[in-house]
């Protein structure tokens, strides 16, 4: 019989990933293959579903991309691989280094409020500056179940009351959630911490989707305000360089610094924290 052509092969789950991270990373095939310095047909045939790419060249892939770790192995899985990156505990014995790091980090900001924050913006760890300013907003110990830094300030029964113009310091948040998500798209996780947020009263709908004519400025002050007292900051994220575990690569800390000797003077003259009887330190 004439006319007919073979069918063409279906993208694989590993081809349809790729070309997801391409997209993110808006690379085109000849940019991808010219930057991972391979052939641009084994690229498109390998995303197409026409090859099976070797472990070595997913990888390499993947690196060139910016894939992030946990990424990385969904790409090793999606190609019929061995997932390559742990996860491992943040208090497990090998991590120690890292703690200690954090440690010194959180240490070094005092008396001024630091977090450590998972991708989920959960709050893993904080110093005694945190504790001592939540704990004065939110009059309670800021200890049990991670508290989350997004749900925290879109709560009407949290934070949200004592942010001074919270329409305009809560829509940018929203648009730092965006931006700041690991590998610059949000995950499931972060998509469902969206809808509790929108959930909440008082939280247009348009802020779903950020205007990209809005300009973004290099610091985003917050200034929050109880009992007379006004608290402004601005923050900065610090990340862990070249780690090779997915819970290092997927913490950040955040270190609060006054605007003014104002805030300076109100966070010294916070009390210190209490001490439960019998308890160390």
């Amino acid at each position: 019989m004439t006319g007919l052509h073979p069918p063409t092969p279906r993208a694989s789950p590993f081809g349809t990933l790729l070309q997801h991270w391409r997209k993110v990373r808006r690379v085109s095939q000849l940019a991808l293959a010219t930057e991972a310095e391979v052939s641009p047909r084994h690229v498109c045939f390998v995303e197409t579903g026409r090859a099976r790419p070797s472990r070595e060249m997913v990888l390499l892939l993947a690196s060139t991309l910016d894939v992030p770790l946990r990424e990385r192995n969904a790409l090793l899985l999606a190609a019929g691989y061995a997932p390559t990156y742990r996860e491992t505990d943040l208090a497990a014995p090998e991590l120690a280094p890292a703690r200690a790091a954090l440690a010194a980090i959180l240490g070094r900001q005092e008396p001024f409020p630091a977090v450590v924050m998972n991708r989920a913006w959960d709050i893993l760890e904080g110093n005694e500056g945190a504790s001592r300013f939540f704990g004065f907003l939110l009059e309670r110990e800021t200890t049990g179940e991670p508290a989350n830094v997004i749900r925290m300030m879109f709560d009407p029964a949290a934070l949200r009351p004592f942010v001074v113009e919270w329409e305009t310091v809560a829509e940018t948040l929203l648009q730092r959630v965006q931006r700041e998500a690991v590998g610059g798209i949000p995950d499931e996780r972060t998509k469902h911490l969206l809808d509790e947020v929108f959930a909440f009263p008082g939280v247009p709908r348009r802020w779903r989707q950020p205007s990209p004519e809005t300009p973004l400025v290099p610091v985003i002050p917050v200034t929050f305000r109880k009992d007379g007292q006004t608290f402004s900051f601005f923050s900065a994220i610090t990340t862990l360089g070249t780690a090779q575990d997915i819970t290092l690569q997927e913490l950040r800390i955040e270190s609060f610094f006054p605007l003014d000797a104002e805030t300076e003077r109100h966070v010294q003259g916070l009390p210190a924290l209490a001490r439960p009887e019998g308890g160390s330190g």
